[in-house]
């Protein structure tokens, strides 16, 4: 992939470089009320472009999208309840996870015992304020810490009836999203994509932006060397509608997604998952697992389930896309999750930086993945002679570049992968590709064209 990839996956120094940054990033989005549609969708969006050249996308209220269709806009001023002393006892202004997300405009006063049937706290969480929506059910509500709300039933007797008070829009619009497409000299496409939807959740959705915007900046910067063999399509998308609505408007294009990731929960401490598609077996499924063993660091794998986050539109049996989603702590796994407790705090740019390498890693190792045919196939070439022995003199790894040299004349029959070879030999892909090309610039092997 070039020299910069190489440094962002190699270097210590750099990774962490780019885990501060993409933690600022975070820093910069984390006050944004999101939702699925909306001005803070789109002002979220705006920050990215900042960074990389975005396209922005309106889609209209109303838009039939397979068995859906594209709601309401929803946008928000403001939102609190007072007591009957003026004094705000929720607000916010100080947390945008204080509104059930999709909430109805309302302006009244009503007793506790009403109020209450609008309330939503976390029993077992009792100082975290839960994020809560209603994005297909039009309804109002606050969210609340549960000792917030037990100091609030102590004094519901004294304190009279309660003002109530949404400044909120539902109305038709548009849902908005972002796309940047890296063209390569194949149309086969890579797929990433992350949602862009949740408000002060920074694990669960901030991670993924920022990781994804990120990523698109390396290809950008590699684009200047030398173009990639794939197409790149980064979406940023609200969950859910965003894939389903992009799927339907695009339903010739999809035959062009050759590989995919779902980016999301990239940010905390815990170790990396990669859960495959629903095929299983796919070649992004083979890279990912390939990448994570390469790294000689704990992992887990998780098959397919409908059930996640947009891989699961996207694996959906009416496309059956090869897309997968590598994340560290998975969604619903971690006690932070939809919670107030998802913050700035909770992901580190230690761990944005690792997840990026990571990605990093999958992204050459498919760049590279190509087929090669053996030009001396007859019994194995004098590898003495043309000096290929020395060639890898004063390695460490010298025997084993040599081995991996015999496996990857063997198999070089035009049917057998690098990844192929990798897997069969025991060997890494870093060491099967860097072989392959020694043995090509000897004209030992030609590289068959994709799509053979």
């Amino acid at each position: 992939m070039g020299k910069a990839l190489e440094f962002l996956q190699q270097e210590q120094v750099n990774r962490a470089a780019c885990g501060e940054a993409m933690h600022q990033l975070m820093t910069t989005l984390h006050p944004i009320c999101r939702s699925i549609t909306g001005d803070g969708v789109r002002q979220s969006l705006a920050i990215l472009q900042q960074h990389i050249p975005l396209t922005i996308h309106e889609v209209p209220t109303g838009t039939a999208v397979f068995d859906w269709t594209v709601p309401k806009e929803w946008n928000i001023r403001d939102a609190y309840v007072k007591n009957a002393r003026g004094e705000k006892v929720i607000d916010f202004q100080q947390s945008n996870l204080h509104i059930l997300n999709y909430s109805t405009p309302i302006a009244a006063q009503m007793p506790f015992a009403a109020l209450k049937q609008h309330l939503f706290s976390l029993p077992d969480q009792p100082h975290s304020i839960p994020y809560r929506t209603s994005y297909y059910r039009e309804s109002w509500g606050f969210c609340l810490a549960h000792e917030t709300l037990l100091k609030l039933e102590e004094g519901a007797q004294e304190e009279g009836d309660y003002e109530v008070y949404i400044d909120a829009t539902l109305t038709d619009g548009h849902l908005t999203y972002g796309e940047l497409i890296l063209p390569g000299e194949s149309e086969e496409t890579v797929l990433i994509s992350c949602h862009c939807c949740h408000p002060a959740l920074c694990n669960d959705n901030l991670s993924g932006m920022a990781l994804s915007t990120y990523l698109a900046k390396a290809l950008i910067e590699q684009q200047a060397v030398r173009q990639q063999r794939y197409t790149y399509r980064f979406l940023f998308i609200p969950g859910t509608i965003g894939s389903i609505t992009w799927l339907a408007l695009h339903e010739a294009e999809v035959e062009k997604i050759k590989h995919g990731l779902v980016v999301a929960c990239v940010g905390d401490e815990g170790s990396l998952t990669y859960k495959k598609s629903r095929r299983g077996d796919a070649e992004i499924d083979r890279a990912v697992l390939h990448a994570l063993a390469q790294r000689q660091q704990p992992y887990e794998v998780l098959d397919f389930s409908p059930f996640g986050y947009d891989e699961r539109q996207y694996c959906s049996p009416g496309f059956n896309l090869p897309v997968g989603s590598l994340t560290r702590t998975p969604h619903g796994r971690f006690p932070q999750y939809h919670t107030s407790d998802d913050n700035l705090t909770f992901v580190t740019p230690a761990a944005l930086g690792d997840s990026l390498a990571t990605y990093l890693a999958v992204v050459d190792l498919l760049e590279r993945n190509h087929y090669y045919c053996n030009l001396k196939p007859k019994g194995e070439p004098q590898l003495g002679k043309r000096n290929l022995y020395s060639a890898f003199g004063g390695k460490k790894d010298a025997k084993a570049s040599e081995m991996a040299m015999l496996w990857v004349l063997n198999f070089s029959d035009g049917s057998h992968s690098l990844l192929d070879i990798a897997e069969k030999s025991g060997y890494g892909f870093q060491l099967i590709a860097e072989v392959a090309s020694i043995l090509e610039e000897h004209d030992l092997l030609a590289r068959m064209p994709d799509g053979r």
